[in-house]
């Protein structure tokens, strides 16, 4: 495994070297190898933080260090790390460390950094199934999230007072991920029914179409996280697969509304490939 985590420390090193830089997608592309939506789900679910929250982390790190060992002005530090202006800089310096740079730089207190990245893996290698499945139409609801749970089930709310027939209706979740290097992982999430509403008419689309990779998540959504530590923790390395640039798709099998039992709860992961 050690081999397989090199795209990480790639990663990594390089961010160390270009934390003050404008760095694009197609530059973690190039670096990793892998599309940016999957080396930032591997690099979040191996490192447990996004690529912008470390690349954020090193930027008042180092300022830190600036103010400590230099005479340097708060503005010319904040710039000098990659911050567009000293409001920006002033703010992720807090979020940070808890106090201002002016605070920290009057006081000179020893503020705690934080330890370096060390990439690990889930100990569970998971077999998935490789389905080739055929598009499908959907009548869909969509919300611009961090991958929240508590935003989903509000979308989720919202959505299912549509009323769709209790008989027949499939429900999926679509993860589009947003090419943003943020603190968050950023995607736009379509709650998605097999079958138009009945008191409502929702926007349609297709889903599916081709070649997948499909998991089984059993237990609540709560714990859905899990899964996608030991595919993007583990599995990822192993599959010798090729990956499309298509959503994640989640299929709810078996949810809340088919069993009072959280352990019989079904989720279905769906993750494209070429």
């Amino acid at each position: 495994m050690e081999d397989n985590l090199n795209c990480i420390y790639r990663v990594i090193h390089f961010m160390e070297n270009n934390y003050d830089q404008q760095i694009s997608v197609k530059d973690l592309e190039d670096v990793s190898h892998y599309s940016y939506r999957n080396i930032q789900r591997i690099f979040k679910y191996s490192c447990g933080e996004t690529i912008g929250a470390f690349q954020q982390r090193l930027k008042v790190e180092n300022a830190y260090k600036r103010i400590l060992y230099t005479q340097e002005s708060l503005t010319a530090i904040g710039i000098e790390v990659g911050f567009a202006n000293i409001a920006s800089f002033s703010k992720a310096f807090k979020q940070h460390f808890g106090i201002s740079p002016k605070a920290a730089k009057l006081s000179r207190e020893k503020l705690l950094c934080g330890p370096d990245l060390i990439p690990v893996t889930s100990d569970i290698l998971l077999e998935p199934e490789i389905v080739y499945l055929q598009s499908i139409p959907v009548y869909y609801q969509s919300t611009p999230t961090y991958y929240n749970n508590e935003e989903i089930e509000v979308l989720w709310e919202k959505f299912t007072q549509n009323e769709f027939p209790v008989s027949g209706t499939e429900y999926f979740g679509v993860i589009a991920d947003e090419p943003l290097i943020k603190t968050e992982i950023n995607c736009r999430y379509d709650a998605c029914a097999s079958m138009q509403a009945q008191n409502k008419k929702l926007p349609s689309k297709k889903i599916f179409g081709g070649q997948y990779a499909r998991f089984a998540h059993m237990g609540s959504y709560e714990t859905i996280d899990e899964t996608y530590t030991k595919i993007y923790s583990r599995w990822i390395f192993n599959s010798g697969l090729e990956f499309s640039h298509t959503p994640i798709i989640e299929k709810y099998e078996r949810h809340a509304d088919h069993t009072d039992n959280q352990e019989e709860q079904l989720t279905y992961i769906f993750l494209p490939l070429k």
